[in-house]
């Protein structure tokens, strides 16, 4: 797991695909081998359900929706500026997640 602080900013922890096939060798006994084609078949799974323009629904954890960009502004004026078609990923975080979070930023509050 890569930490990183950032000025002003919370720790980020960053997992990698190799730390969470590590995790299950350590914490649930498959071979290096076998958790690996695990964590890429689970993530492989997540893309090929988006691209075929599927919600993603991982229970207890979140959403992963594919969307469509709005168009774009021109701030100054408000003029709509036409952008190349494109759709992106969005998460939105399950309702234990949001709690885990939660107990997390009350905890930092106090501590």
């Amino acid at each position: 797991m890569t930490v990183r602080a950032q000025k002003g900013r919370r720790q980020q922890h960053d997992h990698h695909q190799k730390e969470l096939t590590d995790n299950l060798v350590d914490h649930i006994g498959l071979t290096h081998r076998e958790s690996k084609a695990l964590v890429e078949s689970f993530f492989n799974q997540i893309r090929n359900a988006l691209a075929a323009d599927e919600e993603v629904k991982l229970s207890g954890f979140g959403n992963f929706t594919l969307r469509n960009v709005s168009p774009g502004r021109n701030p100054k004026t408000g003029e709509t500026i036409p952008i190349t078609a494109r759709r992106v990923v969005t998460f939105r975080a399950g309702r234990g997640i949001r709690k885990a979070a939660s107990d997390l930023a009350a905890e930092g509050e106090q501590g």
